[in-house]
């Protein structure tokens, strides 16, 4: 996409991402990105797996998926709808060790309210529960898996939350940490940046990939958003 040339110097801000363009709005995954909840989700699925008789080995391969569509293709279709229910009824009950990751709160807080979204495969409450047990200062706007019909790899999710900013997602910056999160964005027509952490730098197709989030920084412009890779 064509943008705007950076209107700020970015000597003290590290190297300008994605060829200096500039964006509208960014667009944040939350799970893996802004929060981690791994030891959370691990303990609740794997005891649901226990109760309905799965596998654990599925646990590595539906990262970044909604929970139904994963469920879906682990148990029969009249058990689907029950198992949602179990699985959501044990991860609100269990926010033990969910933490903010680092640099998460610092670049969010860089940009303006009217210009970021968290756009998560979550149902909306736990997305609240696990926000509120982080104390994490969410934005305005939170998509959810029940704003959409279809979520993540679909581009649905991110096209609701750029719809909902007002802005063209031509113009709108994904950041994900999965490959699952990564295609959605990039079939919405987002540039996209992908976090390492819960998947190998190797597996995360984006345009620009990153350790952490505290490698970041976001310069608001006349033009809208840029942002810095600080580099060693």
């Amino acid at each position: 996409m064509t943008q705007p040339a950076p209107t700020e110097s970015t000597d003290s801000a590290g190297e300008p991402v994605l060829d200096g363009q500039v964006f509208d709005a960014v667009l944040f995954d939350m799970d893996g990105t802004l929060i981690d909840s791994t030891p959370a989700v691990v303990r609740s699925w794997l005891r649901w797996a226990s109760e309905f008789g799965v596998d654990p080995s599925f646990r590595d391969q539906g990262h970044g998926l909604p929970a139904r569509a994963l469920l879906a293709s682990l148990v029969a279709a009249e058990d689907v709808e029950t198992s949602i229910a179990r699985v959501l009824e044990l991860e609100l009950a269990d926010t033990d060790d969910i933490v903010v990751l680092p640099g998460a709160v610092a670049l969010m807080g860089s940009i303006p309210e009217a210009r970021r979204a968290i756009v998560t495969s979550c149902a909306r409450p736990l997305a609240d529960v696990r926000l509120a047990a982080t104390q994490f200062p969410a934005p305005a706007v939170v998509v959810t898996v029940d704003d959409t019909p279809r979520g993540k790899p679909h581009p649905e999710p991110y096209l609701e939350g750029a719809r909902r900013l007002g802005f063209d997602p031509a113009r709108c910056l994904v950041i994900e940490d999965a490959p699952a999160g990564l295609a959605a964005g990039r079939a919405a027509g987002c540039a996209t940046i992908g976090v390492a952490g819960t998947h190998a730098v190797a597996d995360l197709d984006a345009d620009f990939v990153v350790r952490s989030l505290a490698d970041l920084r976001v310069t608001v412009t006349p033009d809208g958003l840029l942002l810095h890779h600080l580099v060693d």
